[in-house]
C-alpha cells in the first residue's frame, strides 16, 4: 500500500531501500552499489531510512536489558524468570507493619476534568505537611502547597526541571541513574558536565568535590541521594555542608526517591532528605524530587512531586502544560490520606526493616558464591547492589557478558556500562550506544574503557523467592 503526497513523492508501508534523490527508485548501477553514495548516506542523518528517527534515543539501559530478555522468552513466561534488573520494589501487601495499598479508588466528578498541571491543591498541601512534620520541626521557614508540584512520575519531573533551567553548566556524577542520560541531552539551555566518582572510596560525594565543581563554573548540580546504583548515601553533617557550599552559588537538584530505604539509623523510619538543611524554603535553590514510586511501593501510579522555592515551582507547574499535561487526578486524590506523617513514619520503619533483611540475605549469598564484597561497598540505602565482577574469569568479568550469561539462566541484571564492539550482535542497530550508569549525554565521550564495565547492578527489590531464584542462577553461572 502506498499514498501519494505530491509529484514524485510516495510513502510506502512496505520495506524498501531509501532512495537518495527524488527521481525514481535507487538502481544497482547508480546508487545501490555506489561507494560514494553509500558514504554520503552513512555520513548524513537526513539520508537514512526514517530520516526523522533516532532509535538510539529510545530507551535507557534498563529498558534495553528488558528488551533483550523479551527475546529470550521473558514476556511469554515472566514467572519463571528472576528479574533482578528492574528498579522497582515488591508491591504486594505482605510486609509486616506496612499499610495496605488501595485495591480500588473512588472517582469524583471533579476528577473527570482536566487537573491543574501543578497538581491538585489537597495533595500539594499533604506533601508540604509531610515535609514540615518530618524535616522542618523547630524551623521558622515552612513549606506550603505553593512549594510543591505534582508530576506524573520521576522522569517527567526531571524533564520539567530541565525545561526551566537557565543557561548554565550542569554537573552530574558517574555512576548515576540511567534515565538522566537522555534527559541531559534533550535541552540546549544547559551543558551537562560529568564528574567521575571513585571506586576506592565507595563512590562518595565529598564536599570538596562540590567545591571543585562550583569553582570550575558549575551552577546546577544533579544527583541521586541515596545513590543509584551504588546504594550509598550522603547524610548529615556532610549533606548540610554540601548545601552550605551551594547556597547562593548553585542550584541543587536532589533525586530522593530512595530516601525511605535508609539503613543508617537503626530502621527508625527516618528519611534522608536535603529538606532538613534548607534555611529558607523560598530562597535556598534546592529542588527535591520524590513520590509514591519507591518508598510507597506504587510505581504503577506514576505520582511524584517536586519540592522547592515557590518561583521554581510556579515555572515547573506551568511547563507541564506543554510537556506532559499533568498527573492522573483520581490517583492524586487517592494519595492524599497515605501521606499522614505518623502513618508514613510507621511505613518507613516497616520498609527499612524488611529491605535490610533482604539486603543482608543477598550480600551473604553472594559472598558464599565467591564474590568479594567489602564492608564499604555494602549499600547503606536503596535496594541495589553494585556488584564487582572483576574477580571472575574472562568471559564473565564484564557487565555485558555476565548479563548475557544471566539471560541464559532466566535472570536479569543491568550491566554497568559498555560501548558495544559489534552492536548488531545485540539489537541490529549499528549506530547504537548502550548507556547504562556511565552517563554520556549527547555521546560526547568514548565509553570503550568505561570504569563501570566490570559491574552489574543487582536489585533486591523483588520478593525473597525471586531473589533466591536469581541467586541460584548466578551461582550456576559462576560455578560452571
Amino acid at each position: 500500500m502506498s499514498f501519494s503526497a505530491g509529484t514524485n513523492r510516495r510513502f510506502s508501508t512496505t520495506n524498501r531501500p531509501r532512495r537518495f534523490s527524488v527521481k525514481g527508485e535507487p538502481t544497482e548501477s547508480n546508487e545501490l552499489n555506489s561507494k560514494i553514495h553509500r558514504q554520503f548516506r552513512d555520513a548524513h542523518e537526513g539520508h537514512r531510512p526514517h530520516t526523522g528517527l533516532d532509535p538510539s534515543r529510545a530507551s535507557t539501559g534498563v529498558v534495553w536489558t528488558t528488551e533483550r530478555a523479551y527475546e529470550h522468552g521473558f514476556l511469554d513466561d515472566p514467572d519463571s524468570w528472576a528479574n533482578l534488573g528492574q528498579g522497582a520494589p515488591e508491591v504486594d501487601d505482605n510486609i509486616e507493619g506496612s499499610f495496605h495499598r488501595p485495591t480500588k479508588i473512588d472517582i469524583s466528578v471533579n476528577s473527570r476534568e482536566y487537573g491543574p498541571t501543578a497538581g491538585i491543591k489537597s495533595l500539594r498541601a499533604a506533601v508540604a505537611n509531610l515535609y514540615n512534620a518530618h524535616h522542618r520541626q523547630g524551623k521558622r521557614s515552612k513549606y506550603s502547597y505553593e512549594n510543591v508540584c505534582i508530576v506524573p512520575g520521576g522522569r517527567a519531573g526531571l524533564i520539567r526541571i530541565a525545561a526551566v533551567l537557565g543557561n548554565s553548566y550542569l554537573g552530574f556524577f558517574i555512576p548515576d541513574y540511567t534515565a538522566y542520560n537522555e534527559m541531559l541531552s534533550l535541552f540546549r539551555n544547559f551543558v551537562a558536565i560529568p564528574s567521575p566518582l571513585h571506586e576506592d572510596d565507595g563512590y562518595h560525594i565529598h564536599p570538596t568535590k562540590i567545591s571543585e565543581e562550583i569553582a570550575r563554573g558549575t551552577t546546577v548540580i544533579l544527583t541521586s541521594n541515596p545513590r543509584n546504583p551504588t546504594g550509598h548515601v550522603v547524610a548529615n553533617p556532610e549533606l548540610a555542608e554540601i548545601q552550605d557550599i551551594c547556597r547562593d552559588r548553585a542550584t541543587l537538584i536532589m533525586d530522593e526517591f530512595y530516601g525511605g530505604y535508609n539503613y543508617t539509623s537503626g530502621c527508625d523510619g527516618s528519611v534522608v532528605s536535603a529538606a532538613d538543611n534548607v534555611q529558607d524554603v523560598d530562597e535556598d535553590d534546592v529542588l527535591i524530587i520524590d513520590g509514591l514510586t519507591k518508598r510507597f511501593r506504587l510505581p504503577g501510579w506514576r505520582i511524584a512531586w517536586i519540592v522547592g522555592p515557590k518561583e521554581f515551582i510556579k515555572a515547573i507547574g506551568s511547563c507541564g502544560s506543554y510537556l506532559d499535561g499533568g498527573a492522573n487526578v483520581p490517583f492524586q486524590e487517592a494519595a492524599v490520606p497515605m501521606l499522614e506523617p505518623n502513618n508514613v513514619r510507621k511505613e518507613m520503619k516497616a520498609l527499612q526493616t524488611h529491605f535490610l533483611e533482604k539486603r543482608d540475605f543477598v550480600i551473604g549469598r553472594l559472598r558464599e558464591i565467591g564474590f568479594k564484597i567489602s564492608d564499604k561497598h555494602v549499600p547503606q540505602s536503596t535496594f541495589y547492589i553494585w556488584l564487582d565482577l572483576s574477580g571472575l574469569p574472562a568471559g564473565l568479568n564484564d557487565g555485558l557478558n555476565f548479563f548475557q550469561k544471566c539471560l541464559n539462566e532466566k535472570v536479569i541484571v543491568v550491566p554497568g556500562s559498555k560501548k558495544l564492539t559489534d552492536e548488531r550482535q545485540y539489537d541490529g542497530n549499528t549506530n547504537a550506544w548502550v548507556v547504562f550508569f556511565d552517563l554520556n549525554p549527547a555521546k560526547r565521550r568514548d565509553l570503550f574503557d568505561s570504569p563501570c564495565h566490570h559491574f552489574v547492578r543487582l536489585s533486591y527489590g523483588p520478593k525473597l523467592e525471586t531473589l533466591k531464584k536469581g541467586l541460584d542462577g548466578i551461582e550456576r553461572i559462576v560455578k560452571r
